[in-house]
């Protein structure tokens, strides 16, 4: 009768602790489902991940936090909850802060926020936007989506050409156009974005665009810029032929090139640097889209200012945002490796800060 009873308790015993290790498995199970990364991050990724987060939020803390309601962030960048943000997104803003610490790059990376620099900044209060307006990289369509969302046209297909670029009718204010306690409110609240593009494509699609196609039309690069450049820097003063490529590169890599760029005003915004432009050093941006990935970032960039449910981004065509190194090649083959390394010397902050590789065709 002993052996019985001790025999039953020992299958009880048994049973419970077969019961707890199998409670033990579904809590297990239940924790690992419920807490697992939703962007399938790997554990040894996770210190980089907390690290960008970390510090992406620290440059979106404004310094002053009671604003009247009208001055309210708005938009998902500014949740709080930066773990959903791709990647990549941080790792952008991760680099420009390293770089812009960079002392050694400091001369080529940093500006003052200028007048020039806030007539690059097109205000969507409405939305609370900033866009800062990089020219030759795709900045027709962002400023098409912009005037829809400010109201002066219910869609972007009914926006006319000729008003897109027109800055007194398009309904798209400049942040210069602000007071100086205006513009500080909208510099720390809004979703402020800009995008880039490899700085030597950048360069050769502003060469075609105002020297050599001319689309709309603008008669002062090819009577007046041109010539004047053309004065200074063709070596072969005998040739009678238009602006060329090389002539232009002479120009941009030349140290001395401001004596020529007071003469020429405004029109020089297509081709000098995105840090001359935007001030990515001062300025706090939430994104910084890149050409390249423009069908990814762009539906990114309306996301993260929400506005995705109000406007689309225009269709792109295939192709062409893709970095075309042919092109860029056969452009530089024929200019010298001390105009090119010049011209580098000047853009080198613009490659650094945005993640550029250096032409290969420096480096032979």
């Amino acid at each position: 009768w002993l052996t019985s009873d001790n025999m039953h308790h020992q299958w009880l015993l048994l049973a419970a602790c077969f019961w707890v290790i199998f409670m033990f498995m579904v809590a297990s199970k239940f924790i690992t489902l419920t807490f697992k990364d939703p962007d399938g991050y790997s554990a040894k990724q996770e210190p980089l991940i907390l690290t960008a987060v970390t510090k992406v939020e620290e440059i979106h803390v404004p310094e002053e936090k009671h604003w009247p309601e009208e001055f309210q962030p708005t938009g998902k960048a500014f949740s709080g909850n930066l773990m959903h943000q791709p990647l990549v997104h941080m790792e952008r803003l991760e680099l420009l802060r390293n770089v812009c610490r960079d002392t050694a790059l400091k001369d080529l990376s940093h500006t003052a926020v200028s007048k020039f620099v806030l007539d690059r900044i097109f205000v969507c209060d409405k939305h609370k936007i900033l866009f800062c307006q990089t020219p030759k990289v795709g900045n027709t369509q962002w400023k098409k989506v912009l005037i829809v969302l400010n109201g002066a046209f219910s869609s972007i297909e009914e926006i006319p050409e000729n008003i897109v670029h027109d800055h007194e009718k398009n309904g798209l204010p400049r942040l210069s156009s602000f007071s100086d306690s205006e513009i500080k409110k909208r510099l720390n609240l809004y979703f402020k974005f800009f995008i880039v593009r490899d700085p030597f494509e950048r360069l050769i699609s502003a060469f075609k665009d105002k020297f050599v196609h001319n689309p709309r039309f603008e008669p002062w690069y090819r009577h007046e810029i041109a010539p004047g450049i053309i004065r200074k820097y063709r070596k072969n003063r005998t040739e009678t032929k238009g602006l060329q490529f090389e002539d232009f590169v002479r120009y941009l890599g030349d140290p001395n090139h401001r004596w020529l760029d007071v003469q020429f005003g405004d029109h020089i915004i297509h081709w000098v640097t995105y840090v001359e432009l935007c001030a990515p050093c001062e300025i706090t941006y939430s994104v910084i889209g890149h050409h390249e990935t423009l069908e990814d970032d762009a539906p990114y960039i309306l996301k993260a200012a929400g506005i995705d449910h109000l406007v689309s981004y225009p269709t792109i065509p295939p192709g062409i945002t893709v970095y075309n190194r042919t092109k860029v090649e056969r452009y530089f083959s024929g200019i010298s490796k001390r105009d090119i390394r010049r011209l580098y010397a000047r853009f080198e902050g613009d490659f650094k800060l945005f993640g550029y590789r250096e032409p290969d065709f420096l480096l032979n």
